[in-house]
């Protein structure tokens, strides 16, 4: 046998560097693994937590939470709330009557008439309540605050066969 033979080797040796390179190995691929996972894997999302939202082109259900959510959106920023684009909105969404009358409400209310309030929602919910003659009523629901000092105001959005809100009101025009 001649000294570089392996039964010459100690063996206490090649165990410690074998044990080593499994062990680099080893963190090397759990290592690979957990940042292949961070990086490749989509996000796990649990059924109960995920939510929704859709909508139908031409439906007043949808056309109302298109509105409050893009006008609320707007507002809610009290950094550097978007003045122009809730103009906008307004003159897009709401008949050129309902808007002049809505101007006078705010007047006289010192509030934002759209959302029947001085500040901005946390929350809000819209719900069709059904066909009236020529228009359809949608239920908007805004939850002002959070955790238990919360307040909810129910409005009733009147939106026209041309798919304009032509009023805003407290109370159901049924």
């Amino acid at each position: 046998m001649n000294r570089k033979s392996p039964t010459h080797r100690r063996p206490g040796r090649r165990a410690v560097v074998a044990a080593g390179l499994v062990l680099a190995v080893g963190l090397g691929v759990s290592t690979q693994v957990s940042a292949q996972a961070s990086v490749h894997a989509p996000a796990q999302v649990s059924t109960a937590a995920a939510q929704s939202v859709g909508g139908t082109h031409g439906q007043a259900l949808t056309r109302v939470a298109d509105f409050y959510g893009a006008y609320i959106d707007a507002k809610g920023d009290y950094a550097d709330p978007d003045v122009t684009l809730a103009k906008a909105l307004r003159k897009h969404y709401l008949t050129p009557d309902f808007a002049r009358r809505l101007a006078v409400w705010e007047r006289r209310n010192a509030a934002d008439g759209v959302l029947r309030a001085q500040n901005v929602p946390a929350k809000w919910k819209v719900t069709d309540n059904g066909a009236i003659g020529h228009a359809h009523e949608v239920i908007v629901t805004l939850t002002f605050g959070s955790g238990e000092t919360t307040q909810k105001i129910k409005l009733f959005v009147l939106v026209e066969r041309y798919n304009r809100i032509s009023d805003i009101a407290t109370t159901s025009s049924r």
